[in-house]
């Protein structure tokens, strides 16, 4: 028996309906519904409270080859999130190039350090550009980490590409005007 048919069954004898299962588990109806229809799995921790709910073992609601699956499910949303995390902080990062010294200047005889808002580009064209990538970078990183639990398919397609591309062009922008 698979494991939507094992929780419906056991959910069933326990007198429960969707509804008061997804209560007891902090779900939705609708996940509950979903892991019943065969459409998904609960997360590690959810299928612990199932399993305590439901008075069984997590044995009984599981074969090792859907344990396996959910464990490398959930192993990859983890890697993901990190991902995301790690991305949208280095990309707010960049909003220290408005304040930390590290752009080299020629002043007379010797070099300087110094922040973005004190480099002398002599062209307003440039400092504008500059400061579109860094804010318009920094941005994006917090929106990354604002919406880094968001599940849409085109946020999690595009979020990675789109923040490799304003790094990368952000890279490519400051070797080419220093």
């Amino acid at each position: 028996m698979d494991f939507n048919e094992k929780i419906q069954q056991l959910r069933r004898k326990s007198g429960l309906t969707q509804e008061q299962l997804a209560e007891r588990l902090f779900v939705s109806r609708v996940t509950v519904s979903k892991w019943e229809s065969g459409r998904g799995y609960p997360n590690i921790e959810s299928l612990k409270l199932l399993a305590k709910v439901l008075e069984v073992s997590i044995d009984e609601l599981l074969s090792t080859d859907e344990l396996l699956l959910m464990g490398e499910r959930q192993m990859e949303r983890v890697k993901s999130d990190f991902k995301t995390l790690v991305f949208g902080v280095l990309d707010f990062a960049l909003v220290l190039y408005l304040v930390l010294p590290v752009f080299a200047e020629r002043r007379g005889d010797r070099f300087e350090l110094l922040a973005l808002p004190a480099l002398s580009t002599g062209s307003q064209a440039i400092s504008a550009v500059s400061y579109l990538v860094v804010v318009g970078t920094a941005l994006f990183g917090v929106l990354e980490l604002a919406l880094q639990n968001l599940q849409a398919s085109a946020w999690v397609r595009l979020r990675m590409p789109v923040s490799a591309s304003l790094s990368v062009l952000g890279i490519f922008f400051f070797l080419m005007t220093r």
